[in-house]
């Protein structure tokens, strides 16, 4: 090697430049010496992102572009750039199949050459140093990221794609509305430079992780952000999502009626939260998860991606670095009181909740449902019909952020509804409501075919009764059609009537009602109607 004519020698590795730090140092002037790059480090990024579309190929590729053409500007005297391909003693060359392997031969050429080694990973610092290698470890400083400009308060979240102006979700979970919050399209420039700001930051200690790294897309779990890249050729154009959860809430603050709250703390252990994407239950979960916690359990989750904001003492496992098969012996044998299993999509997941519930382990099963039927039926086919009420005892909706509908299995043999033969009896899982333990569906097999039929409920003599002559008693004040009767979930009557008349309601007309309610032993409850 020639004559070091410089003060130092630098030798970065991969961190320091897909993390762009490498580029803040020179920015700031805060090297003066050689910096050279090994040629492996270029073929490296460059077959990252030829062969395997790779988001950190290109990275590397624009950080290397970005350093040369910053040095060249400097025209500083103290400051160069080099290249080399020279190897360590001992090596021979052989095509690197990772960027790891590339920072080992970096670091041996360093303490070959008597350099500094330039590097952003802690543990190729600690392999330098026992080396007896000078190292030199860059830190990112802490800033507001790219994207963090377009979030307010109430925004959900941010949609970017390139050639298109931003636009966010603004409001709460079933009570937003789309807004643009930009006048101009993006370009490609600006969407990879929010791009490679979130890679960077996403592989350092604990601010970030990449959860899923594909060729053609990438999620990435940052700080509270849940983000989502796609880019070409799996989506028409550059596009990142970045999603936050705007709320936080306790299990108290959705105000759950005792007799729920009762049977969450002492029965309910295969639970099933279900409703549409972006209603909240992922919110109601964690919530869950936070009070088991609070009552001296040992709490677990499974999520892709980890983004429930949780204490330090329940653990999140990712569905995303680990097989189906390693998740269900490391729950089965740490036996934890509850897991959350976040986001169940495939047979796979059906099947491991299945298994760990019949284990004895809590289950509390996170699915996508446009209604309460529709997540139980999620397992119909996947598991025996008899033994679902053995796997989920109760099902709680969600929806607009808040619990509209529970569920509780349980199956007996019966003349299934809608048919009248006696021989015709077989085994049915009931589905009733919680709270006023009517059914409501029915499942059960006839022939090779598994049926689902909702039961229509016929209303008792006593509550005709009670309809009858609330209606009689609000017609007299209220002109028909400006309220409603209709019966509550715990077996009371509700009148729901317009707002603009309840002023006008008298003393007189409660205690007509009271009377009523008092004579058929009935609750009757005056509400608003929205």
């Amino acid at each position: 090697m020639a004559v070091i004519e410089l003060r130092e020698t630098y030798l970065p590795d991969s961190s320091t430049i897909t993390r762009g730090l490498l580029r803040t140092k020179i920015e700031e002037g805060e090297l003066q010496g050689r910096i050279v790059i090994h040629q492996l480090l270029v073929k490296m990024f460059e077959k990252l992102f030829r062969e395997f579309n790779n988001p950190m190929g290109f990275v590397g590729l624009k950080e290397l572009t970005i350093i040369r053409q910053l040095i060249s500007s400097q025209e500083r005297d103290d400051l160069s750039l080099e290249y080399t391909k020279e190897l360590p003693q001992g090596y021979r060359f052989i095509e690197p199949r990772s960027l790891s392997e590339v920072d080992d031969i970096i670091r041996e050429l360093a303490s070959e050459w008597n350099a500094t080694l330039v590097t952003c990973d802690e543990v190729q610092e600690m392999a330098a140093k026992a080396m007896g290698v000078r190292v030199l470890l860059l830190k990112e400083k802490k800033r507001e990221l790219l994207f963090e400009k377009f979030f307010e308060e109430t925004t959900m979240s941010v949609h970017l794609k390139e050639g298109v102006v931003p636009y966010a979700k603004v409001g709460t979970p079933g009570r937003w509305e789309l807004r643009s919050i930009g006048d101009t399209p993006l370009s490609r420039e600006q969407l990879e430079q929010i791009e490679r700001e979130i890679l960077e930051v996403a592989r350092q200690e604990k601010v970030g992780f990449i959860e899923i790294e594909r060729p053609g897309s990438t999620i990435v779990q940052l700080k509270h952000y849940r983000i989502i890249i796609a880019r070409p050729p799996f989506s028409d154009g550059l596009e990142i999502t970045i999603v936050r959860p705007l709320i936080k809430l306790s299990l108290e603050d959705y105000n759950l009626p005792r007799k729920l709250v009762e049977r969450l703390e002492r029965q309910a252990e295969g639970i099933l939260i279900a409703g549409a994407p972006g209603m909240g239950k992922t919110t109601f979960a964690q919530a869950l998860a936070e009070y088991y916690n609070r009552k001296g359990k040992i709490v677990k989750t499974v999520e892709s991606p980890r983004d429930m904001q949780l204490p330090e003492e329940v653990t999140q496992y990712s569905k995303n670095y680990s097989t189906s098969e390693e998740i269900h012996d490391v729950l089965l044998l740490s036996r934890p009181d509850y897991t959350v299993f976040d986001e169940m999509r495939d047979t796979r997941d059906f099947e491991i909740y299945s298994d760990l519930r019949l284990a004895g382990v809590g289950m509390i099963g996170v699915v996508h449902a446009t209604t309460p039927i529709d997540a139980i039926q999620r397992f119909i086919g996947r598991v025996e019909l008899g033994m679902i009420p053995s796997i989920i005892d109760t099902v709680i909706f969600i929806h607009k952020g808040r619990v509209e509908k529970v569920y509780e299995l349980e199956t007996v043999v019966k003349i299934p509804h809608g048919l009248r033969e006696a021989e015709l009896a077989r085994p049915v899982v009931l589905i009733k409501d919680f709270l006023t333990s009517q059914p409501e569906y029915e499942i059960y097999v006839f022939g090779e075919r598994t049926f689902v039929v909702p039961v229509k409920r016929t209303p008792s003599a006593r509550e005709i009764r009670a309809r009858t002559l609330i209606d009689r008693t609000m017609s007299k004040y209220i002109p028909q059609g400006e309220y409603e009767i209709q019966a509550g979930r715990n077996g009371e009557i509700m009148v729901l009537i317009e707002p603009e008349y309840l002023n006008s309601l008298s003393t007189k007309i409660f205690k007509r009602l009271k009377r009523i309610a008092k004579k058929l032993g009935m609750d009757v409850e005056i509400k608003p109607r929205s």
